[in-house]
């Protein structure tokens, strides 16, 4: 008999309103950004012009952000790093490759948990259309 695991998740609170501003935010700078240059950039030169983009937004954000991971009570420096977090809340994983992989999808869901964030985007900019390339990903 198959069990029925439905009601045994616990409910989550909708993603909040500021979140989602900065997520639409996050997805238009993608948007510009391919708009303007194009597929067949290195990912540090995406990285660098959506950086230049959010400061020209006024967002605030980190690149690079150094994520330990903690491992039977043992913080261990593991060398993960965030591309970006912006605002504090939006977690943004830049991809500049012939296909997305599953495990760039489970490198976002990582961070995430790791972060204690909720909301992510895996952006992979090696598309001929940037819709295509936007991957939303929330906890």
């Amino acid at each position: 008999m198959p069990i029925n695991h439905q009601g045994t998740k616990t409910p989550r609170k909708p993603i909040s309103l500021e979140t989602d501003r900065v997520a639409s935010e996050v997805v238009d700078v993608a948007y510009k950004i391919h708009h303007t240059l194009g597929p067949g950039l290195l990912e540090s030169v995406y990285e660098a012009c959506f950086a230049h983009e959010l400061s020209r937004r006024g967002m605030k954000f980190q690149k690079q952000v150094e994520m330990p991971v903690v491992y039977e009570g043992l913080r261990l420096d593991a060398g993960l790093r965030l591309d970006l977090v912006v605002e504090d809340c939006v977690v943004v994983e830049l991809k500049a490759v012939e296909k997305v992989l599953p495990v760039h999808a489970a490198q976002i869901l990582t961070y995430l948990k790791l972060s204690g964030k909720r909301l992510g985007f895996l952006i992979n900019f090696n598309t001929n259309v940037i819709r295509d390339g936007i991957q939303r990903i929330a906890l």
